[in-house]
């Protein structure tokens, strides 16, 4: 309810109580003061405002001198009392920008604490598009980051509009000048730390839109469409936790100046004990993500053409020729690469043997045909999915036995025999022996059976651990002979 106060005295005003003890109404703070004394008819004691309740002595009457300090500045006497005292203190504008004076170390200027209110010194972007992220100047342009937006501010000079729509350059100086907005609603949401540059190219993600993307001439990108848009939409929601406690995840970025890639590493927050992260890479030349690591950097940065990471606080160098091949942070781990053979996928076939083209070394981790969904027959609309496989087939020295029942790595005598790969004209080949469990209705062959059924087949091949450990293994290509079905 509203309530009239009369002012006998045109330089006083009301002021409104503020405790400065959340605790307690002992400190009655009033626009900055401690009002009129209680001797002169100034606020009850506390003890009386407890008694009378907190509505009461809302308001005091302060003189004409602000906050009531000695020689301060007084109003002017007016028909009502009117002054603004600004207030000092810290404001926080997430989308704002403010500069300072220059520095200059040749000649020794440093006014880079001077905040010269008779300048603009500020420039501001939309608040709708949440807080600024990063910066990042290039050439004559600064590229401003925010969550849910991209724009670029020209540095250093100005630009005005002619009624046409054409651009201009003046010669009037400002050190940030017109904002313009990239075409697309991308940001880089709260993951500065996903930012890489090389050359005109950037890339950075976007977690609220699940998207991967790279920023160059010709505008944003997504590049996680090439390929992988299943992949980046469960992986970001692996590292959102929906438990607040947990936190949310880390999104690394960095740029692999010896492969020429980007390197990208989502990972769950260290407070989150179902660990989940996925380090992957994306090349320009074949226009897509070309494979996945098993390390887990914290940062990762290149110089000239070394590439570091970092991990608990070590700094590490990768691709250094002293230490083995696939080892991260001292850990090693075999290679592997996973393809799909899917040639005439209309049609049935028998895979028969697998060849490969490359260094010796490789096994075959397995080969799965694609599932077949038959009717499951007493259960009407019910059905069951099976896929054929095979046994694991060893690497070239891993596979070796003699006569006498020898296998690696005991010492063979003559013949030697191979149950896996085996080589002719530097090209290494192995049958299929099917490892499958017979379905209902399927025609069995004998246990000593070759091949499987499908119409198409995915082979994972990986490094073994005896043939040159440690060592660079090439992979041309991949094959395998099959027949076709006879219906």
């Amino acid at each position: 309810m509203a309530a009239a106060i009369e002012i006998k005295y045109f330089n006083t005003f009301l002021l409104k109580k503020v405790l400065s003890d959340e605790t307690s109404d002992y400190n009655p703070i009033y626009g900055g003061s401690f009002g009129i004394p209680e001797q002169i008819g100034g606020y009850p004691s506390p003890n009386l405002l407890n008694a009378l309740g907190d509505n009461y002595g809302e308001w005091v009457i302060e003189e004409s001198r602000i906050q009531g300090g000695f020689n301060n500045t007084t109003v002017d006497f007016g028909p009502k009392a009117y002054i603004v005292d600004e207030d000092n203190g810290a404001s926080i504008r997430s989308s704002s920008l403010i500069y300072s004076g220059i520095y200059n170390s040749r000649t020794g200027t440093n006014n880079t604490n001077q905040f010269s209110v008779g300048e603009e010194i500020t420039k501001s972007l939309n608040p709708a598009n949440g807080s600024i992220q990063k910066l990042y100047a290039e050439d004559t342009n600064l590229i401003i980051f925010q969550e849910d937006k991209v724009s670029r501010a020209l540095v250093d000079k100005d630009a005005i509009y002619s009624a046409e729509g054409g651009g201009t350059v003046t010669s009037a100086f400002a050190v940030i000048g017109d904002i313009q907005a990239y075409a697309g609603n991308y940001g880089i949401s709260k993951d500065p730390t996903s930012f890489a540059v090389y050359g005109y190219r950037k890339y950075f993600t976007d977690r609220f839109r699940n998207a991967v993307l790279r920023l160059s001439q010709d505008g944003i990108t997504e590049i996680s469409e090439y390929g992988m848009t299943d992949f980046f939409r469960d992986a970001f929601n692996n590292i959102n936790s929906p438990i607040p406690e947990y936190g949310t995840g880390n999104i690394i970025g960095g740029w692999d100046m010896y492969n020429k890639q980007y390197v990208l590493s989502l990972q769950t927050s260290p407070a989150n004990p179902n660990e989940y992260y996925a380090t992957t890479n994306f090349d320009e030349l074949v226009t897509g993500f070309t494979g996945f690591f098993t390390f887990k950097p914290t940062q990762l940065f290149s110089v000239r053409s070394k590439v570091y990471s970092l991990k608990d606080g070590k700094l590490w160098s990768h691709y250094s020729n002293s230490s083995p091949v696939g080892s991260f942070y001292g850990v090693t781990n075999a290679s592997s690469i996973t393809l799909v053979i899917n040639e005439n996928p209309s049609v049935s076939k028998n895979f028969k043997t697998v060849n490969y083209e490359g260094d010796n070394g490789w096994q075959v981790d397995s080969f799965i045909s694609d599932a077949q969904k038959f009717d499951a027959g007493s259960t009407p609309g019910s059905w069951i999915s099976t896929s054929d496989t095979v046994a694991q087939v060893p690497s070239y020295i891993k596979g070796a036995y003699d006569g006498l029942g020898n296998a690696y790595p005991s010492p063979l005598t003559q013949p030697i025999y191979r149950y896996g790969f085996d080589r002719k004209e530097n090209k290494y080949y192995a049958n299929l022996n099917n490892n499958s469990v017979p379905t209902d209705g399927e025609v069995i062959y004998g246990s000593q059976m070759t091949g499987i059924k499908g119409r198409y087949a995915t082979v994972t091949l990986s490094t073994d651990n005896v043939t040159n450990p440690g060592g660079i293994k090439e992979l041309f290509s991949v094959g395998s002979v099959f027949s076709l079905s006879s219906y």
